[in-house]
C-alpha cells in the first residue's frame, strides 16, 4: 500500500511513509472490511461515517510539515486511524470527535493500542480545543464552505492548517500557513471529497 498507492503517488516525506507503516489499518476497520483495510479507498465506519483512504491522510499529513516537537489538532476523530499515524510524527495529537460512540471508541481503541499522545474529546470540532492552543498543525478530515475562524485562530505563527473546502459532493484540499497575528497564505490543491463538517455534538 505504502509503495504502490502513496509514495508513488507523490508522497516523499520519509518520516510520513514510516508512520503509514507502522500504524496497521486493519485495527481500525470493521471486522467485514478488513480484507479491504490495505485498499486505498475510504471505508465505513460506525455512525455513518467513513476512515479515509490512506493517500490522502498521507497527503494531508505531509502538508502540516510535522517534527518530533509539534502539537497538532485533529477535527473528526472518526476511527483513530489518522490520529495514529500523526502520533508517529508529533509530540502530542489533540483530536475531538462530534459523535459520542466514535469519540468513545475511539478513545478506547487507542489507548489500547498504546498511543498515550493521543487526546481525545467528545466535542464541536469547529471550536476547536482553546485550551491546548496554539497549534503547529490542524488537520480536519470534514470539508465545509468556509474555513472557522476558531481554527485559524488557535494555529501557532508559522503553523498550517489543511482543510477540505466546498460544496457537500465535492472539496478542494486547502492549506493555510499563519504568517504573523493578522495574515494567513492560501494554496488550494487536490479536489477531494469528505463528510460534512457540522457544529455542535452528536
Amino acid at each position: 500500500m505504502v509503495k504502490d498507492q502513496i509514495s508513488a503517488r507523490g508522497v516523499k516525506d520519509p518520516r510520513v511513509l514510516d508512520a503509514l507503516l507502522r500504524v496497521p489499518r486493519e485495527w481500525f476497520v470493521q471486522a467485514e472490511y478488513q480484507d479491504l483495510a490495505y485498499h486505498d479507498r475510504p471505508l465505513p465506519i460506525e455512525q455513518e461515517q467513513t476512515i479515509s483512504q490512506p493517500y490522502i491522510v498521507a497527503l494531508m499529513v505531509e502538508a502540516l510539515r510535522l517534527d518530533e516537537n509539534s502539537k497538532v489538532l485533529e477535527v473528526g476523530t472518526g476511527s483513530g486511524y489518522a490520529a495514529a499515524v500523526t502520533s508517529k510524527l508529533a509530540d502530542q495529537v489533540y483530536t475531538i470527535e462530534r459523535h459520542q460512540v466514535l469519540a468513545e471508541t475511539a478513545a478506547r481503541r487507542l489507548g489500547d493500542l498504546g498511543y498515550h499522545n493521543v487526546h481525545v474529546r467528545h466535542g464541536d470540532g469547529t471550536q476547536g480545543w482553546p485550551e491546548q492552543a496554539p497549534f503547529d498543525g490542524i488537520v480536519v478530515a470534514a470539508g465545509g464552505s468556509s474555513v472557522p475562524e476558531a481554527l485559524k485562530q488557535q494555529l501557532k505563527i508559522g503553523g498550517r492548517l489543511v482543510i477540505p473546502v466546498g460544496g457537500e459532493k465535492t472539496q478542494s484540499l486547502v492549506l493555510i500557513s499563519r504568517l504573523d497575528e493578522k495574515r494567513f497564505e492560501e494554496q488550494t490543491g487536490i479536489d477531494v471529497r469528505f463528510v460534512p463538517l457540522l457544529s455542535g455534538k452528536a
